[in-house]
């Protein structure tokens, strides 16, 4: 049995529920494109300083990405014990590490000597902890974070505090997630009751057997929030993927489903037009995934290019500065590569979301953004009723900083 398929109650089979909830969220759709998108109760007026603020950039950098919970990465990027990723997009360099027990966890990438780097590269890098050794003196660490070698020892006796392991982050594994505050002084992870009713959500998906594919890094010269804003609404579907998306799916409608802070939005695709005139029980089943928000910054989407062929991506938007974000992004095999077509159409599916998000998406961003810093003072920018999501993740956001959106 697969340690995690207990995790929700009974062993569930997966794909049925996957079905049952696919069936569910088509009947949403399909009873929304009769009446109207979900709509928030007004319009919301967000002053250009909920963007562009230095004091707004700082709460949100002390008390979401330093004292959140935030994915990491998923359990397949490091499936086997002394396997590692670098994490270092929140802020300080961090080693995510399956240790020689199989459990996960999360270091500081700080030699405790004299505080090098023991890895020194980037995100998205990924490979052994079975020996980390300092560059700097060759201090030794496994993948446990234990010290295990020292050269020159006799020089640190009598010094406890010379004979240290890694320092240790708040951090846990479940459903699949690997969740990680970067705070070493931050308190641990109570991954249920941070994900509460939405693991029920996330379950299905089985994040905990997808098998990773292909991972990039995606830029926009805008701040964290106006690049995560693309994610949550289709009112620009008709206009700015006018050659992509706009050919599948409606525009301006959407099935807005909150969970606490998290969420799921869906937007219909053109296949739901032939079930508006048919009996439900004529139905024929569709796959409907839904764009998954992981509070803070985390959206998830399981969807396929072709029959049988699926994919789940993951985008993680981080800020860079006040005006600047990097989007973490890696698309997986759900269940793993079953045969060189499946990962190749995982590939495609990776490059071909790249290429809309990069050229498309943050490039109206970075636009967008480079007019907020000179627009009036007291301009205003606007979230339409018709962009629920939107309004949840600014309120959410404002509540956990504890600066109200209407702080100027």
């Amino acid at each position: 049995m697969n340690k995690y398929e207990n995790l929700l109650g009974d062993n569930k089979d997966w794909a049925e529920v996957r079905a049952q909830n696919s069936a569910k969220l088509i009947k949403k759709q399909v009873d929304m494109l009769k009446t109207q998108t979900d709509m928030a109760e007004a319009a919301l007026p967000l002053h250009k300083s909920v963007y562009i603020g230095e004091s707004r950039h700082s709460a949100e950098r002390n008390k979401i990405f330093l004292n959140q919970p935030l994915v990491a990465c998923l359990s397949g990027d490091i499936a086997e014990p002394g396997t590692a990723i670098l994490f270092d997009a929140a802020g300080p360099s961090i080693i995510v590490s399956r240790g020689k027990d199989g459990q996960a966890r999360a270091f500081l990438n700080m030699c405790t000597h004299r505080g090098a780097k023991l890895i020194e590269e980037h995100e998205p890098w990924s490979g052994s902890s079975k020996r980390l050794s300092c560059p700097f003196h060759a201090w030794l660490f496994d993948s446990d974070g234990k010290l295990r070698g020292q050269p020159g020892k006799e020089g640190f006796t009598n010094c406890d505090i010379g004979q240290r392991d890694l320092i240790e982050l708040p951090s846990t594994e479940y459903l699949g997630l690997i969740l990680v505050r970067a705070n070493p002084d931050g308190e641990p992870i109570d991954a249920k009751a941070f994900l509460a009713d939405f693991a029920q959500a996330l379950a299905p998906l089985e994040l905990w057997r997808a098998e990773p594919v292909k991972k990039g890094i995606m830029t926009a010269d805008s701040n964290w929030k106006f690049a995560l804003d693309t994610y949550g609404e289709s009112y620009h579907f008709a206009t700015l993927h006018n050659s992509t998306i706009a050919k599948t799916n409606y525009n301006d409608k959407n099935v807005f489903e909150p969970f606490g802070r998290h969420h799921r939005v869906s937007f219909p695709s053109f296949k739901l037009r032939e079930l508006l005139e048919l009996d439900e029980k004529d139905w024929p089943k569709f796959d409907a995934g839904g764009v998954h928000f992981l509070f803070p910054n985390t959206v998830i989407f399981y969807g396929s290019v072709a029959k049988d062929m699926f994919f789940t991506q993951v985008f993680r938007l981080f800020p860079d500065g006040v005006g600047k974000t990097i989007c973490h992004f890696a698309v997986y095999a759900p269940f793993g590569v079953t045969s060189e077509e499946h990962k190749a159409s995982c590939v495609a599916a990776f490059d071909a979301t790249a290429n809309v998000v990069q050229t498309e998406d943050y490039r109206v961003a970075s636009h967008g953004y480079a007019n907020l810093i000179t627009a009036p003072k007291d301009h205003h920018v606007v979230l339409g009723a018709n962009e629920p999501a939107l309004h949840a993740v600014h309120k959410h956001i404002a509540e956990v900083i504890g600066m109200p959106l209407t702080d100027i």
